[in-house]
């Protein structure tokens, strides 16, 4: 049943960016999405348009998305929390849109100042106007794990709001460990879930944070069941700044060393990833928690 080609998103610019404290500039983030295209990448989130106030790193998304060059055959999803988000992405030429829940409602009111099911209710509302524009949606649910005030998730509220998600037109769902807190077992509980729920699981992608060093783990675990689609950041960079505990994302250089290493294509190159990590972690002022491109570069 293991996927013989996985799809990588890349985040960073989105996921990654928006929780790092020095913000950086329009032409520096332009060249980060041209470095990732050279290594490959075919699906890269390039931004968000949240309110500025809310992530100052991404209030450049306007100017960003206007002047971004599209490479063929690269999509650039991004995340837009409400109508007014969908009509300023859809002003600066987005075509493609990602929306955001949590399955926790303390995170929800945390994130995205409202209660979970407002929040499903304002996302579904955009999903519908995207898709009868024809554009490509994924949807994020967050916290699938866990919450770090609500404690555990129940897998068949994930799967509950996934299914709504498909049923509004959704074409891709990730599920997202934003605080880490996963491990191989709770991953096949939550993907036995999506089963139980009809979803199936070519429409599954996977978002894992490596707090506990389980990120790779619950990846190969998502790939041996059938997910083809993995969410990462390259170094590891990101991380919620609305949530206690939610340190950075999957390396992206880690997941394609070790799929590499399984003989599962991605397509993307790590060394180039690797060059690119270093040179981020140059533009950050900071060393960065990615294991592969520190081994690579030693």
């Amino acid at each position: 049943m293991t996927a013989s080609r996985v799809q990588i998103v890349e985040v960073s610019p989105r996921d990654g960016l928006q929780a790092e404290e020095r913000t950086l500039s329009t032409a520096t983030k332009l060249e980060l999405l041209d470095r990732l295209a050279d290594a490959g990448h075919t699906a890269i989130e390039a931004t968000s348009f949240v309110s500025p106030d809310a992530v100052p790193q991404l209030a450049d998304a306007d100017e960003l998305m206007k002047r971004l060059r599209r490479r063929p055959g690269v999509r650039y999803p991004v995340l837009v929390p409400n109508q007014r988000g969908l009509e300023r992405a859809l002003a600066a030429g987005a075509e493609e849109l990602a929306v955001f829940v949590s399955a926790s409602e303390s995170y929800s009111r945390k994130n995205l100042r409202r209660g979970r099911e407002e929040a499903i209710v304002t996302a579904l509302a955009v999903v519908a106007t995207a898709k009868a524009r024809g554009l490509r949606v994924r949807g994020y649910v967050s916290m699938v794990i866990a919450d770090p005030d609500d404690g555990p998730t129940d897998p068949l509220t994930v799967a509950q709001i996934g299914a709504r998600f498909l049923d509004a037109g959704v074409d891709e769902l990730s599920l997202g460990d934003t605080i880490g807190a996963g491990t191989a077992s709770h991953v096949r509980a939550l993907l036995a879930a999506q089963r139980e729920a009809k979803i199936p699981v070519e429409r599954i992608a996977v978002h894992f944070h490596d707090t506990y060093g389980q990120g790779l783990a619950n990846v190969l675990t998502a790939i041996e069941l059938g997910v083809a689609t993995v969410d990462a950041s390259i170094g590891g960079i990101g991380g919620s700044p609305f949530a206690k505990r939610a340190s950075g994302n999957l390396a992206t250089e880690d997941v394609v060393w070790m799929l590499d290493g399984l003989g599962i294509a991605s397509g993307v190159d790590v060394r180039k990833l690797a060059e690119t990590t270093n040179w981020m972690a140059r533009q950050l002022g900071r060393d960065l928690p990615g294991r592969a491109a520190r081994a690579l570069f030693a």
